[in-house]
């Protein structure tokens, strides 16, 4: 680990020379490129500065018990010494953790899709409540939120809706919410007063750029239409409306939100982009889906992986078991309980698999 965590530290320091660079400085790409480098760098670099640190401290203060001290003295040091040891623990620990190999999506934007499932019309609700958690949480974490395509049901809930979130780390944070979500309450328009389950489904795939899936002109078919908003109803007299299909694999994506049938064609490109790398990632998992199963599990957009119980407050993580007792802050944006959760899971997960 030593060895490692040395190479790294010299690999930080080059690149701070390297950053000096006044031909780097006027390379926009290069300069782009060891910024993001050094700041990945940057945590574990700290941990190793603060742990050599520890050491010399350590052994300085081991070095001074064997020499001949008073009573309090002796104390003193012994204290010092249970202290550092004590920290020396912490930073190791931290350390395995920041080593842990990093999901090369982690950092990169995310596009979200929810659908409303099992439920009609109280599923297409709950939709939107997942949707207006999520840009909340959103707004929490700094991020935008662009929607992208939008299908609304006729009480006012969305059948469908797709949005891009942009941010540093949106992944991240948001993979884990790929999954079916159940919620369990009492409809409005319940009026007997019984409680319905019902469930929307969340998937979230990272940006996929240009560079990462290339699709051609020849490979694409490109059909424009009316706009519609709720009950099918035709908000826009042009064809603004923009539907691509991806020919070779048949994955469709739609984007009729903005006036611009450039703007939505670009949009639905995204999406399109997104789509073809998720189904690549996931053919590509599904071979080794019997050794590596995750526990943690941020891909399956079958299983179920969080209930919300609005008679008793309570949402609950089935994935690892966590219950937390307020679901209106959770509805209202705060999940960074689950999240933290779900990240420290996954990483005890790796640690037991040696990774």
């Amino acid at each position: 680990m030593l060895d490692r965590l040395q190479s790294l530290a010299d690999r930080y320091e080059k690149l701070s020379e390297l950053l000096c660079d006044p031909d780097v400085a006027n390379d926009t790409k290069k300069l782009r490129d060891y910024s993001k480098e050094q700041s990945d760098l940057q945590p574990a670099y700290e941990a190793y500065t603060e742990y050599k640190k520890v050491i010399e401290e350590l052994e300085a203060a081991k070095a001074m018990q064997a020499e001949k001290l008073d009573d309090e003295m002796r104390e003193m040091v012994k204290m010092e010494i249970e202290e550092l040891s004590a920290r020396q623990q912490e930073l190791e620990e931290q350390i395995r953790i920041l080593l842990l190999p990093k999901d090369p999506n982690d950092d990169k934007n995310v596009i979200v899709e929810i659908r409303g499932a099992a439920g009609g019309d109280e599923a297409a609700l709950f939709a939107a409540d997942l949707y207006r958690m999520y840009t909340r949480f959103a707004d929490n974490q700094g991020w935008k939120v662009d929607v992208m395509d939008v299908n609304e049901s006729d009480l006012g809930g969305f059948k469908e809706i797709i949005f891009m979130i942009n941010g540093r780390g949106a992944y991240s944070k948001m993979k884990y919410e790929s999954g079916a979500h159940r919620v369990q309450r009492i409809p409005a328009t319940e009026s007997g007063g019984r409680i319905h389950t019902s469930t929307s489904t969340v998937a979230v795939m990272p940006e996929a750029e240009e560079v990462d899936v290339e699709i051609l002109d020849k490979d694409i078919r490109v059909d424009t239409f009316c706009s519609s908003g709720a009950g099918g109803q035709s908000v826009n007299t042009t064809k603004s409306a923009v539907r691509v299909t991806h020919i070779p694999t048949g994955i469709v994506a739609t984007c009729q939100d903005g006036k611009s049938q450039n703007s939505n064609k670009e949009k639905a490109l995204q999406v399109l982009r997104a789509r073809i790398s998720d189904m690549m990632r996931q053919e590509e998992e599904a071979k080794y889906a019997g050794e590596r199963k995750s526990k943690v599990g941020t891909g399956d957009r079958s299983e179920r992986i969080r209930t919300y119980n609005f008679p008793q407050s309570r949402v609950t993580d089935h994935r690892i078991g966590l219950t937390v007792h307020k679901l209106d802050q959770v509805m209202n944006g705060d999940i960074e309980e689950f999240v933290s959760a779900l990240t420290l899971a996954e990483q005890a997960e790796m640690m037991d698999k040696g990774e």
